[in-house]
């Protein structure tokens, strides 16, 4: 399926200058839906997987369906003060600051081998976020098997943040 026609392209949003990739329109379509999720699980097919984590907001929308699809549990890693029990917290850098996320810090039990997580988000730009959820699961002894991403913006450093990791997506967008 072609799941870059089922993202919709706002101009100027949320500031002059940013073309939007909207994804409300593949989340309303049950058999894009369905084919995003599997098509993302078959990005680490043969890789076992033991936990997905992915940050607010737009992590969630996919995420615990693909820990669902492959068999594995979710974790979610939310902005500071939305988790009820003892966090790890990683900063990352903003156009203008900084930003945290946090995740429990029993969300991965250490282990031997370490548990063997997927970190995903539906869109990786300049991979601040991603980075961030890849060093929460570190900090806690998982071991990162992949970023998947629903869409990338190939015109932007995702990619040069995230060296070092496995990084697949389903959409690339190429220039702006």
């Amino acid at each position: 399926m072609d799941l870059k026609a089922h993202i919709r392209e706002i101009p100027n949003f949320p500031k002059p200058g940013i073309g939007f990739k909207d994804i409300t329109p593949l989340m309303a379509d049950a058999e894009a839906l369905d084919a995003a999720v599997g098509e993302l699980a078959a990005l680490v097919d043969g890789d076992l997987v033991d936990m997905v984590v992915a940050a607010e907001a737009r992590g969630f929308l996919l995420g615990p369906a693909l820990a669902r699809e492959l068999g594995a549990g979710f974790i979610l890693a939310r902005k500071p003060g939305k988790l009820p029990h003892t966090t790890v917290k990683a900063e990352y850098a903003l156009e203008y600051g900084t930003d945290t996320l946090e995740v429990h810090s029993d969300a991965l039990i250490r282990s031997d081998p370490p548990a063997r997580v997927i970190v995903h988000d539906d869109l990786l730009a300049t991979g601040g976020t991603a980075k961030a959820v890849c060093e929460l699961v570190e900090q806690l002894g998982g071991e990162v098997v992949a970023c998947l991403f629903l869409a990338e913006l190939a015109f932007l450093p995702g990619r040069e943040r995230l060296a070092g990791f496995e990084v697949r997506s389903l959409v690339r967008y190429d220039s702006e």
